[in-house]
């Protein structure tokens, strides 16, 4: 995995960051979710690296990237200070601006950061979430019970903390045998960085006070977004897993696009083979759709 892509971490600030990276060309930053690391593009990143610079980072409090200390309102690790930590990163690495693949929690961050630095990004992909707030706003018994870490990593100390840490195999192994995905797509050495990058004290709290900070802060900043009217100005793609939750939970409004053209006037995406998981699943068809959207077609395939 990533036998050409260089490893390096990358202090910016408040948060260092475990970077791989490889290729020439415009930029691409990619972001990943939980309960994975950067490790989740390990086979669309060599493929989009043909074309371009690609970063693969591991957002702060997961993989081998820091774990800064939270507070009581949890902002640090709310998806501002996260995405400020991928801007200053993407500047230390000498791109201005850049484009930007998140998945999950990752895509959070990232449309995010299309918000708080509209220069920085110049165009954003979103693979498999509506924005946090809608999220929120529409949040059933489907939700609760179906994306239960949505809860129950948002409840207060240590509750969350101690489950993680007690039961970091069952957690990985639900997520990703759950979710509209396969499991038996996901190698065992890989399962087991999923598993170990959970074993960490400093890392299950900061994953924790993500999704408290999700539950509230991040929630909050969408409302400021829409009650001033803020929008993405950059293009945006949506990809979502066509047998997952969103393809069918949000279908009576319009689907997955519908909801992202309530906050960007450029939206573009379509439905994805695979479950919530696809990029993994799907590597081919997720790197060609990156590809294609990041950049101007080839006239050849990517292999």
């Amino acid at each position: 995995m990533f036998a050409d892509f260089q490893a390096l971490e990358v202090d910016c600030g408040d948060a260092v960051i475990f970077i791989r990276s490889a290729g020439a060309g415009p930029a691409v930053l990619l972001l990943h979710g939980f309960p994975q690391t950067h490790l989740m593009w390990r086979d669309v990143a060599p493929i989009l690296a043909k074309r371009f610079t690609v970063v693969c980072a591991d957002l702060r409090g997961y993989g081998a990237s820091s774990s800064p200390a939270s507070s009581p309102d949890h902002a640090p690790y709310a998806k501002r200070a996260m995405a400020a930590d991928m801007v200053a990163l993407m500047s230390k690495l000498g791109f201005g601006s850049f484009m930007a693949a998140g998945h999950d929690r990752g895509g959070r961050v990232a449309y995010r950061m299309a918000l708080d630095h509209p220069d920085s990004v110049e165009k954003l992909a979103v693979l498999d979430i509506i924005p946090t707030g809608d999220a929120w706003d529409r949040a059933d018994a489907r939700l609760a019970l179906g994306y239960w870490p949505w809860s129950l990593l948002a409840q207060p100390e240590p509750l969350p903390e101690r489950i993680l840490a007690t039961a970091a195999e069952a957690i990985v192994e639900n997520a990703l045998s759950g979710w509209g995905s396969s499991a038996s797509v996901f190698p065992e050495s890989v399962r087991q960085a999923y598993v170990d990058a959970l074993r960490d004290p400093a890392h299950i709290h900061a994953i924790c006070e993500e999704y408290r900070a999700a539950a509230t802060l991040d929630r909050a900043h969408d409302q400021a977004d829409r009650k001033a009217g803020r929008t993405i100005h950059c293009p945006v793609l949506a990809l979502w897993s066509g047998q997952g939750a969103l393809a069918q939970w949000y279908a009576g409004e319009g689907g997955p696009l519908a909801l992202w053209r309530g906050w960007a006037a450029n939206v573009s995406g379509q439905a994805m083979p695979g479950g919530h998981f696809f990029p993994e699943e799907a590597p081919q068809p997720t790197a060609q759709a990156l590809a294609a959207f990041f950049g101007e077609a080839a006239e050849a395939p990517l292999e």
